[in-house]
């Protein structure tokens, strides 16, 4: 998975938004460990467009302009990871032939309403309230001045992050020269 920012995925109306991960297999540095550049959620959101479509990964020249200090995640399955969504991350290649499934879930403040993007469609507000752990949703959405960059255009067949990433241009890790 290139470098990427959930939030270019979800942009809501303010950025209290966690990712979530629940490591399902073992994650070495073998079998594709994700990498977390600290401190890339207090910067800038990112152009991750390729061509005039979103493609979900930012360009290689943000890429390789990364310190070399980013965090190498590993751990057990069941570890469970934190990252606020505007923090860069990727994760590099799986050469082990081992599995590495790594479940993302998003966990957002009661008043940070999504924009657009993979969550921007409730089906009603019971579906929305559903999905509630703690606090009490509210129709009076929290607008903070966070920078918002929209996925949009779509390419005309999309599905996943891997499929955005692989028919898009912006490549560092899969172009086969970084590792």
């Amino acid at each position: 998975v290139e470098w990427h920012q959930d939030w270019a995925f979800y942009p809501h109306t303010n950025d209290d938004v966690l990712a979530v991960g629940i490591m399902i297999d073992d994650m070495t540095e073998d079998n594709g460990s994700v990498l977390f550049a600290p401190g890339t959620h207090r910067g800038p959101v990112y152009d991750h467009m390729s061509e005039g479509f979103f493609c979900g990964a930012v360009g290689a020249d943000v890429a390789k302009d990364l310190p070399d200090v980013s965090d190498t995640v590993t751990g057990k399955a069941g570890t469970v990871t934190f990252h606020h969504v505007r923090l860069l991350h990727a994760s590099k290649a799986n050469l082990s032939g081992d599995p590495r499934r790594f479940i993302l879930y998003e966990v957002m403040a009661a008043d940070a309403w999504p924009l657009a993007g993979c969550s921007a469609v409730f089906e009603s507000w019971d579906s929305m309230n559903e999905r509630m752990v703690i606090g009490k949703q509210s129709d009076v959405p929290r607008l903070v001045d966070v920078p918002v960059r929209m996925p949009q255009p779509l390419p005309p067949k999309v599905s996943s992050i891997f499929q955005l990433q692989r028919d898009g241009t912006n490549k560092y890790y899969m172009d086969g020269t970084n590792s």
